[in-house]
């Protein structure tokens, strides 16, 4: 806390009154007049001293009615004789202060020299720290008095129509503006993008169920979607969720229903794998999939520790990556209509795509060319369409004419089709280069040149050439380190990313003590009732309430790996920013997901989303130099993405740490800052209020009455 700021008080001055001193008290003024502006901060005694000394070598000549001398003079009660031998003690007395003065300055100067040369560097940048902070905390509090009342006004709640929004997807606007078919749903950040107040929450909003619970049960409230809107999804999971009362459940093992755990099973007997618990040890991790439905097919397989990034078109309601996210699993939202997705090559280990509504004949192949950039040597792709049953007694011409197309566009990018069951196709990427050598002349998408491939594909259009085969990372599924060894990475691999092991070991040592220092500044207020929380009663522990974390600079992932270390049931999107170095590889490489972001834009991602917010060094890295944007447009993204009641912890500079502050108190979240041992940086943790808006007239008139044994529960 900062110290309060006092005012500067005046000191009383000594009052001296005898004979032999002034007895006239216009010349007392005047002479006191003199001598204070001489030397205004000086102790008493140093007020006696100078006014003796001033009187012995510049004497008075103003008349007075006491002490005349025969000239008419006053006469001085401290001269020695005649002004001749006043005169000469003056000159003597001006030598010996000349030699007093160099003696005490070199004495100085020598014990300032040796105090320096004995103390130890260590201390000096404290006392300099320690003087620093104290100037930023004045600072802010002389900002805080000057303001006073004209402070700086709290910013204001979006209007209700803007409880989903998210900023850089704007259909209609991107219609108006002709874009061609299917780039309308792109992403396009430009002026205006952003809303610059916060956004509220949906009416009767609920803290999302822990897990486990959470993963398969959500509040209908949360989400944007209606039973109309499931129905007409097309989504291959679409029968696999209810909606009971105000909750909606995924019931995705149940007998009732088609599971996928059977679907599951049988794409893994079509790999050759005797289940899905085996697809780790045949070297898959991570696996992307487009198109996702609500999550359910990455919702199984997070039990067998394999980690699933949804990817979907932004939609305005009935969001498959809304109802993905609100369940606690990875997803983002993304396309394949132009660019690029922003992560580098050789990124996944399984592509996925069960009625995925991508034409992946359109466009020459070059949607199929980005899923084998985004496949590692000897990845699966697994696609799941009616496009593919060509078994039917009267076949569909044009779906037979687009699964001719895709299976020979597959063969020339040298994949090798493992096998065909009812709508389901699985194609193994080849693992050798030699394949592509071999091609017959102008068959199939020529290699990318290395200008082409590059580990930054941000805002990038789409490359219709193949990538990744010149990388260092090019290694196969099967030869790579199996989960969870995979998440240290041995030297060979580390080398490939010009790292050493004992460089992340010991990342890896501080980051296991920052989440235990985090975790045990968390768990009293996460594991307790408090009273943030309007009518609601926290469960008791150990609920995990943490399910998900976005790291907005995650560096090597280690706070993603010490997480695990730990055994906390959370994962970790990992955000490499565009403005620092790029370690998004090494970070897939270590079996972790994340994506590359320009945090002077909004995330892809919908209101709401993440329990924590973690940025190490990211003001430093975006502000401390130089900025882009303004770091309080960068607080309302987060404010946006944080669920209610969500923590955020960012950890960097004081002067940062302390604008930080203030931008928290504006957003009203509750903060505080914590101390870092041996360091010259501080936390700043902070909590984001639940708040409960009310209903306006027109959502008011719109809630009808509900009468007894209504129920909300049609099976979709």
């Amino acid at each position: 806390m900062s110290r309060p700021l006092h005012r500067g008080s005046g000191g009383g001055r000594l009052s001296v009154n005898g004979p032999d001193f002034w007895d006239d008290s216009q010349m007392k003024d005047k002479i006191e007049k003199e001598d204070l502006e001489r030397n205004r901060s000086a102790g008493d005694q140093n007020y006696l001293s100078t006014k003796f000394l001033f009187r012995i070598l510049f004497p008075d000549n103003s008349p007075s009615k006491h002490n005349l001398g025969e000239n008419g003079f006053l006469s001085d009660p401290f001269s020695p004789g005649t002004g001749r031998n006043r005169l000469k003690y003056a000159l003597l007395l001006i030598r010996l202060s000349l030699v007093v003065i160099i003696i005490l300055a070199l004495t100085g100067s020598f014990w300032w020299t040796m105090s320096i040369t004995s103390s130890s560097s260590g201390q000096i940048y404290h006392g300099y720290r320690q003087l620093q902070e104290q100037v930023v905390s004045d600072l802010r509090d002389i900002g805080q008095l000057s303001l006073g009342a004209t402070s700086v006004k709290d910013i204001e709640y979006c209007p209700p129509e803007s409880e989903n929004f998210v900023p850089c997807f704007n259909v209609s606007e991107n219609l108006d503006l002709g874009l061609p078919k299917g780039e309308e749903v792109d992403r396009h950040c430009g002026p205006g993008s952003r809303q610059n107040c916060l956004v509220l929450n949906p009416l009767n909003y609920k803290i999302p169920l822990r897990w486990p619970t959470g993963r398969d049960v959500i509040w209908h409230a949360n989400v944007n979607i209606t039973a109309q809107e499931v129905l007409s999804s097309g989504s291959l999971t679409k029968r696999l969720m209810m909606l009971e009362e105000e909750q909606i459940s995924f019931r995705s093992d149940s007998a009732m229903f088609d599971s996928i755990e059977d679907y599951s099973h049988q794409i893994a007997e079509m790999i050759g794998l005797r289940n899905e618990s085996n697809f780790v040890q045949a070297g898959v991790r991570t696996i992307l999939d487009i198109g996702c439905g609500y999550g359910s097919f990455g919702a199984h397989l997070f039990s067998n520790q394999l980690l699933t990034m949804c990817v979907a078109n932004y939609e305005a309601s009935g969001s498959q990556v809304q109802l993905t996210l609100e369940r606690g699993l990875p997803a983002m939202i993304g396309s394949f209509n132009s660019k690029q997705l922003p992560y580098p090559s050789l990124s996944f280990d399984m592509i996925h795509c069960a009625e995925c509504h991508v034409d992946w004949d359109q466009k020459d192949g070059i949607l199929l060319v980005e899923v084998d950039r985004l496949l590692r040597p000897g990845g699966y792709f697994v696609w799941t369409s009616t496009v593919t049953n060509t078994q039917r007694s009267v076949p569909n011409k044009v779906n037979l004419k687009k699964w001719n197309f895709v299976r020979n566009f597959a063969e020339s990018m040298c994949w090798e089709l493992l096998a065909q069951q009812d709508e389901t196709v699985v194609w193994k990427k080849t693992s050798l280069k030699k394949c592509y050598v071999a091609r017959r002349p102008g068959v199939g998408p020529s290699l990318c040149s290395k200008g082409q491939d590059i580990e930054s594909p941000y805002y990038r259009p789409l490359q219709a050439c193949i990538a990744g085969t010149q990388s260092r990372r090019w290694i196969p599924i099967e030869e790579r380190t199996k989960w969870p060894s995979r998440a240290k990475l041995n030297s060979s691999e580390l080398k490939i990313h010009g790292l050493a092991s004992e460089t992340l070991a010991e990342d890896s040592l501080n980051w296991n003590s920052a989440v235990n220092n985090y975790w045990s500044l968390l768990s009293p207020l996460i594991f307790s009732d408090h009273p943030k929380r309007p009518g609601d009663d926290d469960p008791s522990p150990p609920y995990n309430m943490l399910r998900n974390v976005l790291d907005m600079n995650a560096h090597f992932g280690g706070l993603n790996a010490a997480l695990l270390d730990a055994r906390k049931s959370v994962w970790v999107m990992n955000v490499i920013p565009t403005s620092g170095p790029n370690y998004l590889p090494l970070i897939l490489d270590r079996g972790f997901v994340g994506v590359l972001h320009d945090w002077c834009e909004a995330f892809p991602t919908y209101p709401r989303t993440y329990d924590l917010v973690h940025a190490n060094g990211l003001l430093s890295l975006e502000f401390g130099q130089h900025s882009r944007c303004p770091m309080f447009d960068q607080f309302i993204e987060i404010d946006r993405v944080l669920r209610p009641e969500g923590w955020v912890i960012i950890r960097d500079t004081v002067p940062l740490i302390e604008l930080a502050r203030d931008h928290a108190a504006r957003l009203k979240w509750d903060a505080r800052v914590i101390e870092v041992e041996n360091s010259d940086e501080k936390l700043l943790i902070c909590q984001k209020p639940f708040s409960r808006r009310q209903a306006t007239e027109s959502e008011a008139r719109s809630v009808k009455p509900k009468r007894p044994g209504d129920k909300l529960g049609n099976c979709v």
